[in-house]
């Protein structure tokens, strides 16, 4: 791995390791709050879980609103900007949740983070793609997901410790990665959008050509099946943390480390792992990946401690490994440079919608069934999603088929 690193150094440019770098320093920021976002308002606000769910519905309907302005702007005006602008309103939202005493408060707070979350996201994703060849874009997705997870490796921990102290200081520390990094994107980086992206189509086509992305059936049906599967990896990141502590006193510090293991499995793993799963093709691959979420989210119903709650993150961050780099690079070799903002737009509604709907459904089982039940739930989520990759796969398998027998036919 280190000699691959060393030659992308060479190869990619200089733009691209500012991205990394950016990313390294911005996530070690907010993973310092969000694992444990849930747990600090139950505990500031007390009141039952299914409301405070609601918050993080509210951030991810605004996020799934807002992706389908956010597609149309970066590929109209660029990816630089919407980066910026995306970065310094989520560092300044973190001060201001610091001050947040009330559900009204933090509903505007995650409101106006939800809304701003995909600008940065479609961003970034497009500029990767415009810096890097089709043929290099899964290693260098996967360096992009390593820059990520060095700073969740850092984030939850210190933020578990903090979080044991002082949830304002973590708060202002997320706020501070955010801020510097739109600044860094700000005075460093140069825009990377094609001028046929820029002159190509006016305001108004930029918005009704989403009618072409929504007739593209293969891309659809893999993005249903990663909204399933993201709401899996929702539930992990969200539910999780209040589970283990009203369940089993597990506190944020210990809950941290299983963050942690996350992140560092990702920074150790990940570019092995990509080096396999790009010999094969991307759905079967993506499949396999959410197996991998599925078993995880089952165990956790039969886990009691600190230790089988680690492993099943363990279980769950290898189908992370396997399938989110290559889910991403699927989404951005299907779209065409004119249309990758738009594309990688609608990707990124898998997270949003799936970060709208599963706090609410684990919360609602949690309270009307039981704890235990979030978690068979899950993985009921993870059967469906394993049967829509395969589905997809078939049916197009037999279309392309089908399409080169009527080829052979003409000849």
């Amino acid at each position: 791995m280190l000699s691959s690193f060393r030659n992308a150094i060479k190869v990619y440019p200089r733009q691209f390791w500012l991205l990394f770098i950016g990313m390294l320093i911005s996530s070690a920021g907010s993973s310092m709050i969000w694992p444990f976002l849930l747990l600090y308002v139950s505990k500031r606000l007390n009141q039952p879980l299914t409301e405070i769910a609601t918050l993080l519905t509210i951030s991810a309907l605004m996020g799934m609103i807002f992706s389908f302005v956010a597609g149309p702007i970066t590929d109209k005006l660029g990816r630089k900007w919407v980066m910026v602008i995306s970065l310094a309103v989520n560092g300044i939202s973190y001060i201001f949740m610091s001050f947040a005493d009330s559900y009204m408060a933090f509903a505007i707070i995650q409101a106006l983070m939800g809304a701003f979350n995909p600008l940065y996201r479609v961003g970034s994703d497009a500029m990767t793609a415009d810096l890097i060849p089709q043929e290099n874009r899964p290693e260098a997705y996967s360096f992009m997901r390593m820059s990520n997870n060095v700073g969740v490796a850092i984030g939850p921990a210190l933020g578990g410790f903090l979080a044991t102290h002082s949830y304002t200081t973590a708060f202002y520390l997320a706020a501070g990665g955010m801020i510097f990094y739109s600044l860094l994107l700000l005075f460093k980086a140069h825009e990377t959008l094609p001028e046929l992206g820029a002159e190509s189509l006016g305001g108004i086509k930029l918005l009704t050509s989403y009618s072409k992305i929504f007739l593209d059936g293969r891309f659809m049906g893999f993005v249903v099946g990663m909204t399933l599967t993201s709401m899996m990896a929702s539930l992990m990141w969200t539910i999780l943390p209040v589970y283990t502590n009203t369940q089993f006193g597990l506190p944020e510090n210990l809950y941290g480390l299983i963050a942690t293991t996350n992140a560092v499995m990702v920074v150790v793993f990940q570019y092995f792992v990509t080096q396999q799963t790009r010999k094969y093709a991307p759905l079967p691959v993506v499949a396999v990946g959410a197996v991998f979420y599925t078993v995880a989210a089952i165990m956790i119903s039969f886990s009691t401690g600190f230790l089988g709650f680690w492993f099943c993150m363990v279980v769950s961050t290898i189908g992370e490994l396997i399938l989110v780099p290559t889910g991403t690079t699927y989404a951005a070799n299907l779209a065409s440079p004119d249309m990758r903002g738009r594309y990688m737009s609608i990707y990124g509604l898998t997270w949003s919608v799936a970060s709208m709907l599963a706090p609410l459904f684990g919360a609602f089982l949690s309270d009307n069934f039981g704890p235990r039940t979030t978690w068979y739930g899950s993985g009921v989520i993870g059967l469906y999603a394993i049967a829509v990759y395969l589905l997809v796969m078939v049916i197009f398998r037999r279309k392309t088929q089908a399409a080169a027998m009527s080829v052979e036919r003409r000849e």
